[in-house]
């Protein structure tokens, strides 16, 4: 993508980001109205909807020829991959954003012909707005983020990842799981996979894992974990696609392959 062409398009989409935030702040001791998806884990509320609305009515009114993946369906139905695409998740967390009415968060990705080129991820009720352009640094709040650091021992070492990856399962081996649970310091769950990788860029994680996520799930927080030079895979250290869902392993240099090498390699009964 164009420098300019990025400037401008970051310019615009951190307007529309903190706009969001601010209709969701505004929204916070309302009345909700409530649904489950394909579970009653999975929720969707009425702010989810307006604000991926919101944001896809202005992508497509500013920018027409752009390719919308979004997680309420209001986005295109088809994406090639060619041209730029934005990811769009209106509330990462929103079990969060309904129970706690905190730790969770919008998360506005812009792809260009498959490269992640513009991430923000706005954390609403902290207020803190995490930005990245390709080779440009990531900063929270304006304020450039310090590379993460390289070496670390897994005994030392902190991971994110949902608790229920050490329920049995036919697809994954719990086992795995808890082999890593007993290795490494601590074991924690912020419930937002984009907060969840943000954390790792800030350095106060080590490491997440999931086992299915999408592209809206992780594509902005991605874009910053990358400019503070940390990595993101499948769970069997494969190259991600960004818009293809699947398992997802984000660290630190340190002890990124040593993780995918004696754990999560063959974690997977079945690869997504």
């Amino acid at each position: 993508m164009n420098e300019n062409v990025r400037a401008e398009i970051y310019d615009q989409a951190k307007e529309w980001v903190l706009k969001a935030g601010e209709i969701i702040r505004d929204s916070l001791n309302e009345q909700r109205i409530i649904k489950s998806k394909e579970s009653k884990k999975d929720l969707v509320t009425d702010v989810d909807k307006k604000i991926e609305l919101f944001l896809v009515k202005e992508i497509k009114r500013t920018y027409p020829k752009h390719l919308i993946l979004s997680e309420e369906g209001y986005g295109d139905k088809e994406i090639t991959g060619n041209g730029t695409v934005w990811a769009i998740d209106p509330i990462d967390g929103t079990r969060n954003f309904v129970n706690q009415k905190k730790n969770f968060a919008v998360s506005v990705a812009v792809i260009h012909q498959g490269v992640g080129e513009i991430g923000f991820i706005y954390d609403v009720t902290e207020e803190f707005l995490y930005s990245a352009r390709k080779s440009e640094g990531a900063y929270r709040n304006d304020k450039r983020m310090g590379d993460l650091e390289v070496k670390r021992e897994l005994e030392e070492a902190s991971l994110s990842f949902n608790h229920e990856l050490l329920c049995e399962s036919d697809e994954f081996d719990r086992y795995t799981m808890e082999r890593i649970t007993n290795k490494v310091r601590l074991v924690r769950s912020k419930g937002s996979a984009t907060l969840e990788i943000i954390q790792v860029a800030e350095g106060l994680s080590d490491g997440y894992i999931a086992k299915k996520l999408s592209p809206w799930d992780v594509a902005a927080a991605i874009i910053v974990l990358n400019e503070v030079h940390g990595i993101a895979t499948r769970a069997n250290g494969n190259k991600i696609n960004p818009f293809e869902e699947g398992t997802i392993f984000v660290s630190n240099k340190g002890i990124h392959k040593q993780i995918v090498l004696n754990y999560l390699k063959d974690w997977q009964r079945k690869l997504i």
